[in-house]
């Protein structure tokens, strides 16, 4: 006569073990295989040139302006477009590295005083190193 019952067979049990395994291995595949781009915050157009240069591009501070004026220095926006505001986001992000190369992203619409601007607040911080990014031509 069987007094206790075999409290086992009823209660099934479910490991979890291999799943969390397979799930790991799928989250690193996709970290792995994941493209990583540089985006910009602000959209612009740029203007069209007939040669490029791309020396030195991956360590350049960029600024960026759009169409309707608007500023960028790196992925941080200037709220007032004013040359002493520029001046102080310009050192907040490129601190006393006035010898690094500066990239000037202005849209083609943009009004040419946001980039005169942009290139007064650069010359007063004794920024040299300007490029002005265009894009090439498209051949005809």
């Amino acid at each position: 006569m069987r007094l206790g019952r075999d409290r086992r067979r009823g209660e099934s049990e479910l490991n979890l073990v291999p799943l969390i395994d397979v799930i790991l291995v799928l989250i690193i595949f996709f970290v792995i295989t994941t493209t990583f781009t540089s985006r910009s915050a602000l959209q612009v157009q740029l203007p069209e040139a007939s040669l490029s240069d791309d020396s030195a591009q991956a360590e350049a501070l960029v600024l960026q302006i759009g169409a309707d004026g608007r500023i960028f220095v790196g992925d941080q926006e200037v709220l007032r477009n004013d040359v002493e505001s520029l001046k102080a986001a310009i050192n907040a992000v490129a601190g006393d590295d006035h010898e690094r190369p500066v990239t000037l992203r202005a849209d083609g619409r943009t009004p040419h005083q946001a980039v005169v601007t942009a290139m007064d607040a650069l010359g007063q911080l004794g920024f040299a190193r300007l490029s002005i990014a265009t894009e090439q031509e498209a051949a005809e």
